[in-house]
């Protein structure tokens, strides 16, 4: 019995013995075995009186053993060395480690406790660590690394979340948000990257920070990953408030994630605001600001009165609503009012009302050929959003210079006063003498 229990002892408190595959890390040859190498390692941290540990220890050697060569295999027991468990946040056993690139920044295995399982997520972490290198990036978005990628985005427009910033971020938000929850050993999270931080920069213009995107660390940010059951990685939810969070399933290019986020935008937005031109500042800033800048040209107000302008204003206000998602600016005017302008689109001092609508990048417009009706506005627009219809070049290839006039005050119009003539000291004799 004494033999038996004697046996026993040893084989718990030694787990590994110099003949396996898996290297023994101590206080002492932790940073020149691992933090001065080249080489992607995993290391499990473990202490030899845990039964997970005890039945993870088999599982270890055979990846250690296949891993060999490719992936260096370690292990430290972190109870007799709690100084270096401390050093990398262990808090339970056992606790498994990637160390790629950046060695100051261990990644926590979440995987399998198998050979396979580790195998897998090690081979995983090695390729991204290889392409990573290739491209010249470092992976991770808590990298604390200010990169400009390919794509164009910035990693500043990707808002780093964690379980004690997320409520007051997201849920207390009016905004509408797109949250990444990400493991920095993922693969697919590594190639989402790039596209994901690409598309927050174009989603934070086009929506003037109105939906933001943000990730969120769920290996560290556990309590965050346990209260919307992430269980694969990346998994992408949309928060809006007052709602329950959706889950994100579309694509992972950076255009797939514009169009999406675009889409919540426009869903949420009012519609787009129906400015008069009153300055050269409304129509610069409007024209651009967007894409396309849909511009009437209304009858004078003495030929239609005040009713008749709402009835035409009311058709614009809704096209805007209903084109809202493509967000292009809506603008008016009165005939006469900017008529520089109506020359250089072509409608110059007849057929009111008219429309055009301006691509102020290309100067190029289109003018509306059918009915100013709901009807007719809405087959000239669809035209134009799918790429149809004639344009030409804006007149001079320029906005012409604007006129600062007074807005409309809603009334109906007046005709101006003229003044009295007074014939009392005329002397229409002599005056038909002198004709004569």
């Amino acid at each position: 019995l004494g033999t038996v229990s004697c046996t026993f002892f040893l084989a718990v408190n030694g787990l590994y013995s110099a003949s396996d595959d898996v290297i023994e890390l101590t206080p002492t040859n932790f940073n020149k075995e691992v933090i001065q190498s080249e080489s992607l390692w995993l290391v499990e941290f473990f202490a030899p009186w845990c039964g997970h540990c005890q039945r993870l220890t088999p599982e270890w050697k055979k990846a250690a053993t296949a891993l060999k060569g490719v992936v260096k295999v370690g292990a430290v027991d972190a109870d007799k060395h709690q100084s270096l468990g401390g050093q990398y946040g262990v808090r339970g056993f056992p606790t498994i480690k990637i160390f790629g690139a950046n060695k100051n920044k261990a990644e926590d295995y979440q995987g399998g406790r198998t050979s396979d399982a580790i195998v897998d997520a090690a081979l995983s972490a090695l390729r991204s660590m290889v392409k990573d290198r290739l491209s010249g990036r470092s992976g991770g978005y808590s990298s604390g690394k200010q990169s400009r990628e390919s794509g164009g985005g910035d990693k500043k427009d990707v808002i780093e979340l964690t379980d004690d910033s997320f409520d007051k971020n997201v849920i207390n938000s009016d905004d509408v948000w797109m949250v990444e929850f990400y493991a920095p050993w993922c693969g697919h999270c590594k190639n989402l990257e790039p596209e994901w931080a690409a598309a927050a920069t174009e989603v934070k213009e086009q929506t003037k920070g109105k939906v933001k995107l943000a990730a969120v660390d769920a290996t560290v940010n556990q309590m965050l990953a346990s209260r919307y059951g992430i269980r694969g990685f990346p998994t992408i939810k949309i928060f809006q408030k007052g709602e329950d969070p959706v889950d994100y399933d579309g694509g992972r290019t950076r255009s797939d994630i514009v169009a999406r986020a675009l889409d919540l935008f426009s869903d949420n937005a009012p519609p787009p605001e129906l400015l008069e031109i009153i300055s050269e500042d409304v129509l610069k800033s409007t024209c651009d600001a967007h894409q396309l800048c849909i511009i009437s040209v209304l009858p004078h107000i003495l030929d239609t009165g005040a009713s008749g302008r709402n009835s035409y204003l009311d058709v614009m206000l809704k096209m805007a609503e209903k084109y809202k998602k493509k967000m292009w600016g809506w603008l008016w005017t009165e005939a006469g009012a900017q008529s520089d302008l109506e020359s250089s689109l072509g409608i110059g001092g007849f057929g009111y009302p008219a429309m055009a609508a301006v691509n102020a990048r290309k100067m190029k417009f289109a003018l509306l050929k059918g009915s100013f009706s709901e009807q007719g506005i809405n087959e000239f627009l669809r035209e134009l959003s799918v790429g149809r219809g004639s344009t030409a070049p804006v007149g001079g290839g320029a906005f012409p210079k604007i006129r600062a006039v007074e807005p409309w005050d809603g009334k109906d119009g007046e005709l101006p006063v003229e003044d009295d003539i007074d014939l009392s000291d005329v002397d229409l004799d002599d005056w038909d003498k002198d004709e004569l």
